[in-house]
């Protein structure tokens, strides 16, 4: 029998996001037992470089649907939800100092999720930058709140990006005519709409893709010109 190697790498970023939701209530049950706050530490590290290397795996062997890329966004919203949860079990003075800010990631959350369930039918999957700045902060903030108790400051922080990050995501939502994936930027959102209208031509990963356009004859029965346009975004092509 012959061994696939595309359906085997196919499936390491899969199994990379799950692994990452199933840490998820292991670590509000190592919050509730009063596991050691290295240990939850750990989990949050080993869940942070499982969001990062399994885009950058998936991407290498060309194989980032957008199934991948949903499921990859539900893993990470389920397990920061958890790690915020065991958070509160177990160091709750650095989440009550943060009481409001904490509030407002919260509602602006949900208003997101909600939003796009309205609009299309699913959670919002952009992974911008900001988004991953967000991330990595979030990480590193809670890390350092499970290892000694003082990641206030940078709680306070990340929960600031987390506002920002949830605003452009909503500009965003607002913006797109469909669902799409990997929409790195605000101005990425609104170059897929021109493209869509029709205003301008967007090309996949940044690349300028070029398109002849024919204007309509003029009523002196000249010929039509022909126009060449271009155009470049950063985020991805509707349903790549």
């Amino acid at each position: 029998m012959r061994f696939d190697t595309t359906k085997c790498r196919a499936a390491i970023p899969w199994a990379m996001a799950s692994a990452r939701g199933l840490l998820a209530p292991m670590m509000i049950a190592g919050a509730v037992c009063r596991w050691n706050g290295l240990t939850l530490a750990g989990m949050v590290v080993a869940a942070l470089l499982s969001d990062i290397f399994d885009g950058v795996l998936a991407r290498k062997w060309r194989c980032d649907t957008a199934a991948l890329r949903l499921f990859d966004s539900i893993a990470d919203i389920a397990f920061y939800l958890s790690a915020g949860w065991a958070l509160w079990l177990a160091e709750p003075q650095v989440l009550k100092a943060n009481g409001l800010l904490l509030g407002a990631v919260l509602g602006m959350e949900a208003l997101l999720l909600g939003f796009n369930f309205l609009k299309f039918g699913k959670p919002p999957s952009y992974h911008s930058y900001l988004a991953k700045t967000w991330g990595l902060v979030m990480a590193i903030a809670v890390t350092a709140s499970f290892a000694n108790g003082r990641g206030g400051w940078l709680i306070a922080v990340a929960l600031v990006l987390g506002i920002a990050c949830n605003v452009e995501g909503l500009a965003m939502s607002v913006v797109l005519p469909m669902w799409c994936k990997d929409v790195k930027t605000l101005s990425a959102a609104l170059r897929i709409r021109l493209m869509e209208q029709g205003w301008c031509v967007a090309g996949s990963a940044g690349y300028a893709q070029r398109r002849d356009v024919v204007s309509r004859k003029p009523a002196t029965g000249s010929p039509a010109s022909m126009e060449s346009g271009f155009a470049r975004t950063s985020g991805a092509m509707p349903g790549q």
